[in-house]
């Protein structure tokens, strides 16, 4: 094996331990080799990742105000829930002498419907669906000119709303039955007595729709009324103005 002029030949790993063979020498080949004794070479130091950086602790203010919230969370949509509904919008507005209003006088400006029909009030007693079905009910089954069936008519007796905005009804008393389209019917004391019309709500068990004859239609029951059953089924509710949304009480002398 040849010499290298005294500078370090090899390097060998042997039995986990570090040899280094060298040539020793004066830069002649002699015809040996000498060997080194072996000696460990320091090994190369690795620094160890940096420790996680520790989790920081949670106050007990914090945790505590965390789980307060998360406990309430899933009560916030049942509390919602149990909201009570709302009544819906007025259907029915009974004006004129009344004696238990619960709304003033017409605004020109917003209840324009009954503005351009004409009407004109100070006070008056409006009516909700949902109260008009919650009151006694009246059921009724007359043969309608429609289809010349019998159908089952359900309301509450229109002297029973009179009653219930306390009407100041008397045999001079003329109520004043108005629908959108502003047809409107007359009755008189009379009338009422006579006729005992419904305000009807409900069809066949079904509620009356707006675009149909609803949603409220003020109807007697014809084919029990002797003088209405022997004229022409399409003479018999001349005074049935379905879609009602006004009743107006005129007192004697009122308007």
């Amino acid at each position: 094996m040849s010499r290298c002029g005294g500078y370090l030949e090899r390097m060998s790993l042997r039995n986990g331990a570090d040899t280094v063979l060298a040539s020793l020498g004066d830069g002649t080949d002699n015809g040996y080799t000498s060997v080194c004794a072996p000696r460990r070479i320091n090994p190369v130091l690795v620094h160890p990742p940096p420790p996680p950086p520790a989790r920081p602790s949670m106050n007990k203010r914090h945790f505590l105000h965390a789980a307060l919230l998360a406990a309430a969370a899933p009560a916030i949509p049942a509390a919602r829930a149990a909201t009570p509904p709302a009544d819906g919008p007025t259907v029915l507005t009974l004006s004129g002498a009344l004696a238990r209003p619960n709304r003033g006088a017409l605004d020109p400006a917003l209840d324009q419907l009954m503005s351009k029909h004409g009407l004109a009030f100070d006070q008056a007693r409006s009516f909700t669906f949902a109260e008009l079905a919650a009151l006694p009910a009246i059921e009724i089954r007359p043969t309608l000119e429609y289809d010349a069936r019998v159908h089952a008519l359900r309301g509450p007796l229109l002297s029973t709303l009179l009653e219930q905005a306390g009407a100041m009804a008397g045999e001079t008393t003329t109520l004043v039955l108005r629908t959108f389209d502003g047809y409107t019917v007359e009755l008189g004391a009379a009338d009422l007595r006579r006729l005992s019309p419904i305000v009807a709500t409900h069809l066949d068990g079904t509620p009356l729709p707006l675009g149909g004859l609803g949603p409220l239609w003020a109807v007697h029951d014809a084919d029990r009324i002797p003088e209405l059953a022997a004229r022409p089924l399409a003479e018999r509710f001349a005074q049935c103005p379905w879609g009602l949304y006004s009743v107006h009480v005129v007192a004697a002398g009122g308007r």
